[in-house]
């Protein structure tokens, strides 16, 4: 275990991460970082993502900005569906 910058590091290596990844995984959620090493050389770091909190979302932002055209719900031709069924 390293401390970094005032954060608590684990270091494993990539066959205990392989056989434990989900304790590691846990360590990580609750904010410690994992050191990943091949043979103790360090080659990767697991960190938590920070979480972007965001409020409730606001119906009708957009109104007004976004024009469709009539034609847009119109059939598609032949060529359009064969392009279609190829992808």
């Amino acid at each position: 275990m390293f401390i970094v910058h005032n954060m608590i590091m684990i270091q494993a290596n990539i066959n205990e991460i392989k056989s434990k990844l989900s304790e590691y995984l846990d360590k990580v959620s609750s904010g410690e970082t994992v050191l990943i090493c091949n043979r103790n050389v360090p080659i990767a770091e697991i960190k938590a993502i920070v979480q972007k909190t965001t409020g409730r979302r606001v119906l009708g932002l957009a109104k007004g900005k976004i024009k469709i055209e009539p034609a847009f719900f119109d059939p598609m031709t032949n060529d359009e569906l064969k392009a279609w069924e190829k992808n």
